[in-house]
């Protein structure tokens, strides 16, 4: 499997699982009538999961794919 192959399918669970924490059972726990730092805790909730969601992106994207590996030359030459 190559690293291309395994960042799509980590960007592809992580867009499920997005769409499960922002469906409607999920954010009906977090609809109350209480207040977080003077914020609704259903906003608080909904940014929360977004900031991480977004953390978790450009985590999976900065893996380095296959194509985009060098390795490094460093002139020396270690004989057998």
């Amino acid at each position: 499997m190559t690293t291309d192959s395994v960042k799509n399918k980590r960007l592809v669970g992580l867009f499920l699982l997005g769409c499960v924490l922002f469906n409607y059972p999920i954010l009906h726990l977090f609809n109350l009538e209480r207040f977080f730092a003077g914020l609704p805790l259903i906003y608080v909730y909904m940014f929360a999961v977004w900031s991480l969601l977004i953390v978790a992106i450009v985590l999976i994207s900065r893996i380095p794919s296959a194509s985009s590996y060098r390795p490094q030359h460093t002139g020396k030459y270690r004989g057998p």
